[in-house]
């Protein structure tokens, strides 16, 4: 299975439909991604759902070049906050 670590999806399905995520992780058993806003869903306790429920926004090919995002595919701690702040960035590159 593909790192999607760092990645920036949306979610297409469920109460967090359209809703901007970073994926953390992947579960145990590789069919789930963790994903985490900062706000709602924190790093700490990631939500889980499947790859046919988002929407990939960036992945490996076209990033978003951040310093948290950096941070997080280097497999270092990220707080909350700076998340925020990254899916902040993000939204507001989107916009212009």
């Amino acid at each position: 299975m593909c790192d999607y670590t760092g990645w920036i999806v949306q979610a297409t399905a469920g109460r967090d439909r359209d809703g901007i995520f970073c994926v953390v992780g992947v579960d145990q058993e590789q069919v789930r991604l963790l994903l985490a806003d900062g706000k709602r869903r924190k790093v700490s306790h990631p939500k889980r759902k499947k790859l046919g429920h988002v929407k990939v926004l960036t992945n490996h090919l076209h990033g978003f070049d951040h310093p948290a995002i950096q941070k997080l595919k280097q497999g270092d701690a990220l707080s909350d906050k700076e998340l925020r702040r990254a899916l902040a960035a993000f939204r507001d590159q989107l916009e212009v």
